[in-house]
């Protein structure tokens, strides 16, 4: 449940962060500019039938397939999960510093051709890209696997949208609380560990059907300190991959997870510095 809560939150702060964008633009705009507030709630209406439109797809697909098909099926779906988790927060990185500022280039664009099914196209691509990305994540996390969602995960759902709400009312406040800046940066954090889990899920899902070897059955037990089938140890080890007794193999997966992360990283850092050396230079 914490998971889906989390995952659901972090999505819908990002979809509302770029809804809030464009509307504060056409909103504050002259009469021409008000003319696109109706594409604008187009798009995040078509944005959202396209998110639940994908989420019935893959409930759908997923009752077709039975056995080891199923099991597989549902194993890529977590590792795709996983690496989504791991490029949004590489896109937040070379794209969040200059995310408004591109949008409104965007809507002047569309204001000065009058192509105000522009914005529509705009937004139904983001409200899209952010609701299909939490729909992946959710079934990555088992959301809707056996064809039913129970209570407890629709009540993780509507507190996760009730949060991002309430976030994004407060970080519109104009940072009294806490920054939009900080918000990323520790939600970037707490998603990669989360990005981790999945990996650590995906890695034990093979195990079990002797893709991967354990190579080393049990490195240690860690029990005493913290047993992952206990509440607070389950809850850690679903938001950040713990293993009480892992497989040396989990111990691999784990280090070459946090590996490749760090090196992509460095990269996404290195590449908004690049541009603003260039910047300077042509000014």
């Amino acid at each position: 449940m914490g998971q889906i809560l989390f995952v659901v939150w972090r999505e819908s702060v990002e979809a509302l962060l770029v809804v809030g964008i464009l509307y504060a633009w056409l909103k504050n705009g002259d009469d021409d500019a008000r003319r696109g507030l109706p594409y604008l709630w187009g798009g995040v209406v078509a944005g959202l039938v396209a998110a639940v439109a994908l989420g019935a797809a893959l409930v759908g697909f997923t009752e077709v397939l039975s056995g080891d098909a199923q099991d597989y099926f549902q194993t890529a779906m977590v590792l795709v999960a996983c690496v989504l988790i791991v490029q949004m927060v590489l896109w937040m990185k070379q794209h969040g510093r200059t995310l408004k500022r591109d949008m409104e280039q965007s809507l002047q664009a569309s204001r000065r051709d009058s192509n105000w099914w522009g914005v529509a196209l705009l937004v139904a691509l983001a409200i899209a890209r952010e609701g299909s990305e939490t729909v992946i994540f959710l079934y990555g996390l088992g959301f809707g696997q056996s064809g039913h969602v129970d209570g407890s995960q629709l009540l993780a759902v509507v507190i996760g949208l009730g949060l991002a709400l309430l976030t994004f009312y407060v970080l519109q406040l104009g940072g009294k609380y806490f920054s939009w800046r900080l918000f990323f940066r520790v939600t970037e954090i707490m998603l990669l560990f989360l990005g981790a889990a999945l990996f650590q899920t995906g890695v034990d899902k093979l195990i079990d059907k002797e893709v991967l070897p354990t190579v080393v059955d049990q490195l240690w037990n860690s029990s005493a300190l913290l047993d992952d089938s206990s509440t607070l140890g389950s809850l850690v080890a679903t938001l950040t991959g713990y293993r009480a007794h892992p497989a040396l193999m989990n111990l691999i997966a784990y280090a070459v997870y946090w590996a490749v992360v760090y090196l992509l990283v460095r990269r996404a850092n290195r590449k908004p510095n690049a541009r603003q050396t260039a910047a300077g230079r042509a000014a």
